[in-house]
């Protein structure tokens, strides 16, 4: 048989075979590499969504990358009201028109589209209220022929702008639990060859879609964290409350204390010279000092009442001095029924006298259980001749006041004895117990620490623990002078009148050379005035009595 010519018709050589073939493998390697660098790139898109916390930066992003992934002009990102009847304007943008909004730069004024119409139908004109509501994407080659949606307020927005809306790929976000959250409009794809507007080719379809998922479930849970950082800020707030509330004398001093320690840490940070020239705090760490600010006194939960709002010496439920009354009055009726049963050793003048000095004693008692001034030896010998008087109870002689009150009308200074203090004190042994048993996460993990410390002292004099300033963080110490300076300027304590503004810096002044408190704090909180912002936000006028306010 002879062998056919190898250039006639319908003929096809080896070395032709063999082009087409390594056409092909080069079509087929060059597709798969596109794909390839597609995947990756949405692998890394959907990293970067993971680890963005700033809610409004990730909406930023989710339309950046999306518009660079399919080559769109524009985008626009809606998302779902709470009571999914809207769609709420996120960010919009638009290379062409230069136009950004929303995220970063603020909330869209815009009025949201409709899920409903006002017969209660669902708004399937809207073609991104369509997407939310069936979970369908829809891929239009052109607006203005486009069938089935109604396109009059892009037809004007263009008569506006001087633009041509025509190609949209409209895509649904949804969650990990398949809820509709946001809308993703995207808007006139072009070629990246000629730059003319095309269609949004399927692949696109497919890849937004599977970028618009990750969006969403990074969404999902970015708002996830921020609202469970909201419930925990809102519940340590409402717990900060019920301890102030406890007491009707102290309500606002945790507020007072937190604001106080945050405007603190922000002169740290706008330091520019001096000790703290070089000291920044991050967002995480102003948060868990705002937090352990919020916190430090929450061991209060477990200090009675009658010794927080302890107002004069004899008080716990209520103010014994009343109980001395009646027993004053018993003690000098008993003195006057002797005198008229027996014979009288005495003129009757002198027994008006005793009557009068039991009156007399009773109104120095009275005087000494209020606790505004310092008691001296004399008044405190004074207060024991008068506890050695006896009248008859039920038969049996008594002492006119008991050894525990008298260790209270003897208290040199303020209305509290020692075990009064160490009750109070305690709070903040408790205050460290509670709060080293919550599971913190590590940004906040050392709130326990500094909440507990709020009453060591550089010195190391302070309690709980006695620590010195080579053990106390700057943390602690802003702490502490913001609470320091608070219960001194207080004027709604029962048992002192608050200190007027140069009194409590005078007093603070003595401190920072006692090494009570930090010097260079204190320099800081006189130097930056932030003790006359301070006192303009919350003090009584009478108060005020520097320079300039």
């Amino acid at each position: 048989m002879e062998a056919k010519d190898a250039g006639a018709p319908g003929i096809i050589d080896s070395n032709q075979i063999n082009r087409l073939l390594q056409r092909v493998v080069e079509d087929i390697q060059e597709f798969t590499e596109n794909q390839l660098k597609q995947i990756r790139r949405l692998t890394r898109i959907g990293t970067a969504l993971s680890a963005e916390r700033n809610i409004e930066r990730l909406l930023e992003m989710i339309v950046e990358e999306a518009r660079k992934f399919t080559g769109a002009d524009g985008g626009t990102l809606y998302i779902t009201s709470d009571d999914e009847k809207e769609l709420q304007f996120a960010i919009v943008q638009n290379d062409t028109l230069r136009v950004r909004m929303g995220g970063t730069g603020g909330k869209i004024t815009w009025k949201p589209v409709m899920l409903m119409n006002p017969d209660g139908t669902p708004n399937h004109e809207n073609v991104s209220a369509y997407a939310a509501l069936t979970g369908k994407t829809v891929n239009i080659p052109d607006v203005y022929h486009a069938e089935g949606f109604d396109f009059k307020g892009t037809r004007t927005f263009d008569g506006q702008t001087g633009y041509r809306s025509k190609s949209m790929l409209v895509v649904p976000m949804k969650n990990h639990e398949n809820d509709i959250i946001g809308v993703l409009q995207l808007l006139n794809a072009r070629d990246e060859e000629s730059g003319e507007v095309v269609t949004f080719s399927y692949e696109c379809g497919e890849m937004t879609e599977s970028l618009a998922s990750q969006a969403a479930v990074a969404l999902s849970n970015n708002r996830l964290i921020h609202d469970l950082e909201n419930l925990i800020e809102s519940f340590i707030r409402s717990i900060a409350t019920a301890i102030d509330e406890k007491s009707p004398y102290t309500g606002g001093h945790v507020r007072r204390v937190a604001e106080l320690t945050t405007d603190i840490t922000k002169k740290i940070n706008e330091a520019t010279d001096g000790p703290y020239a070089g000291v920044r705090f991050s967002e995480d760490e102003l948060k868990e000092l705002q937090i352990a600010a919020w916190l430090h006194d929450v061991g209060k939960v477990t200090t009675p009442e009658y010794v927080v709002d302890k107002a004069t010496k004899l008080e716990t439920i209520f103010d014994r001095i009343e109980l001395l009354r009646l027993r004053f009055e018993l003690c000098a009726l008993q003195a006057g029924l002797r005198e008229r049963t027996s014979p009288p050793a005495s003129a009757p003048e002198e027994r008006g006298d005793l009557k009068k000095a039991i009156a007399e004693e009773f109104l120095f008692l009275t005087e000494a259980n209020r606790g505004d001034e310092r008691m001296s030896d004399d008044k405190m010998n004074r207060v024991r001749a008068i506890a050695a008087r006896t009248w008859e109870l039920d038969g049996k002689l008594e002492t006119l006041l008991s050894r525990e009150e008298v260790d209270n009308l003897t208290i040199r200074q303020g209305t509290l004895t020692a075990s009064d203090r160490q009750i109070i004190q305690n709070h903040a042994t408790v205050t460290y117990k509670m709060l080293s048993q919550l599971p913190f996460p590590k940004k906040l993990r050392h709130v326990p620490e500094y909440a507990a410390a709020h009453h060591e002292t550089l010195n190391g004099k302070g309690y709980p623990g006695g620590l010195d300033e080579s053990q106390l963080s700057l943390q602690s110490r802003i702490l502490a002078l913001a609470d320091i300076f608070e219960a001194l300027t207080a004027k709604d304590r029962p048992y002192k009148k608050g200190k007027t503004l140069s009194e409590a810096m005078q007093i603070m002044s003595m401190m920072a050379k006692d090494r009570h408190i930090d010097p260079d704090l204190f320099d800081l909180f006189q130097r930056e005035g932030i003790y006359l912002d301070y006192a303009r936000r919350e003090l009584a006028l009478q108060q005020i009595d520097s320079p300039g306010l």
